[in-house]
């Protein structure tokens, strides 16, 4: 048999990446994992982690103006962009510690450089030169922001990455795109202070979200001042006196201090020499691979983002314990896809598990929809306008509820214990015999007891 430096060659330090290095390692495996910019991937070092930071100190000026109306006087108050970003930069190196902490404790060999490969069991350690071998090879590079190099004056723009790095705050921005990273950005940058325009190609902001939520979202970002431009696209960024000048597909002439795209993310494969080992990839580069992680190269396996699945970091762990599980537990196993709980850090927040109504009108013949909004009760006393909404999706044939869907604070935090209620197969009657918990905003869910309306062949009725 063929002698190898690893058993396990990881390329990517990414959640994914990081978990199959550091369990296959704890097994008694020789493993290395390779990472060419910082360990801990997109969600550590530039999104999740960092988004949800800037999620919170944009929420604080609404904090501060709740107070009133509950007896508190709040004094003059004043934000430092550099402190949040100094703060942020010493948790992210915090967490990538624990990472490579994580990962030298299974005995994984941790080396920061960039990996290529050469052919199916060799790669190439850029930093050095030298070549490896390998038995079996996970990639799990993850994405990266689509440039929009089409988009003339693109260069001038920035992506999320680089807005966890701003030397200053803008005074005005300009965010394309209409998915949860531009929303959620929309978002922050208003909490801030910050003038904001979000300008997106379709006629809603979250396609593939329920569309009640959808409309909720962004009437609540309107009415907090945030500017909309639905069905209009740039078509091309200019450098003006004053910052930058984007022109749009309907004539419109904008001003801002900053452009930020944030129109999808791309499969992180250029360059990867995966050509050279045979692996296959589709039309956007992403790698193909069967319902084991599995790519057409017997012994290598691509997880997590790289593979343009469902681009979610648990997720992407989740692929990494299958991929432990069939390759060294003698016990194949899929990921499994089905119901996966979904938030967006937007304001109001989107929690989501199941199906939309649009979606559930195509699978079921008839459904039952319950649905809820009000004025919760802490907007009672701080005269804020903003209402929460709650919605679920019954199939009326088996009583399942097979969506569930939140639009308010806490939104995420719901939805993840919904998802276990789905996932559990519970039934609208199951909903229906449980104990509120009174007061609270979720109690919503299991107090509904007529439905809202009815669908039929995917029509209301």
């Amino acid at each position: 048999m063929p002698s190898y430096d690893y058993d396990l060659f990881v390329i990517g330090g990414g959640s994914g990446g990081v978990r199959s290095a550091r369990v296959a390692a704890s097994l008694g495996k020789k493993v290395a994992i390779a990472e060419e910019y910082r360990y801990g991937g997109t969600c550590v070092i530039r999104g999740c982690v960092p988004k949800k930071l800037f999620v919170y100190a944009s929420q604080f000026h609404e904090h501060f103006e709740d107070a009133a109306g509950f007896g508190w006087t709040v004094g003059e108050s004043a934000f430092d962009w550099k402190k949040l970003i100094a703060a942020k930069d010493n948790e992210i190196a915090r967490l990538e510690g624990l990472y490579k902490k994580g990962l030298a404790g299974a005995n994984a060999e941790i080396l920061e450089t960039r990996a290529e490969l050469v052919d199916a069991h060799t790669i190439k350690l850029l930093r050095t030169g030298e070549t490896v071998t390998a038995k079996t090879i996970v990639i799990a590079t993850g994405g990266r922001p689509n440039p929009h190099a089409a988009l003339p004056g693109h260069e001038l723009c920035i992506s999320s990455n680089e807005a966890f790095h701003l030397e200053e705050l803008p005074k005005s921005i300009l965010i394309a795109g209409g998915g949860y990273i531009a929303v959620e950005f929309a978002n922050i940058f208003h909490g801030l202070g910050v003038e904001t325009t979000l300008i997106y190609r379709g006629t809603e902001i979250l396609s593939r979200f329920d569309e009640d939520l959808r409309r909720g979202l962004h009437e609540a970002m309107v009415a907090k001042g945030i500017r909309i431009l639905c069905q209009d696209v740039m078509e091309k960024v200019t450098r003006g006196e004053n910052g930058l000048v984007i022109e749009t597909m309907k004539g419109e002439t904008l001003n801002a201090g900053i452009v930020m795209l944030a129109l999808g993310r791309d499969p992180n494969t250029r360059g990867l020499g995966l050509e050279k080992a045979g692996v296959a990839v589709n039309e956007r580069g992403a790698v193909i691979v069967d319902d084991y992680s599995r790519t057409n190269v017997e012994n290598i396996y691509a997880l997590g983002d790289v593979t343009d699945r469902v681009q979610l970091t648990p997720v992407a762990i989740h692929e990494a314990m299958c991929f432990i599980e069939t390759e060294y537990k003698n016990n194949p196993t899929k990921p499994d896809y089905d119901l996966i709980p979904t938030a967006v850090f937007s304001q109001p927040e989107i929690g989501t598990v199941g199906l939309s109504e649009e979606e559930a009108g195509k699978r079921y013949q008839e459904l039952e929809v319950y649905r809820a909004q009000f004025r919760p009760l802490k907007a009672t006393l701080s005269g804020r306008a903003e209402k929460m909404m709650m919605k679920l999706i019954v199939d009326a044939a088996s009583r399942k509820v097979v969506g569930a869907h939140i639009l308010g604070h806490d939104a995420g935090e719901m939805a993840q214990i919904l998802g276990i209620t789905l996932k559990a197969g519970c039934t609208k009657d199951d909903f229906d015999r449980t104990m509120a918990l009174h007061p609270t905003a979720a109690e919503e869910l299991v107090t509904m007891y007529a439905p809202s309306y009815r669908v039929r062949d995917g029509q209301r009725l």
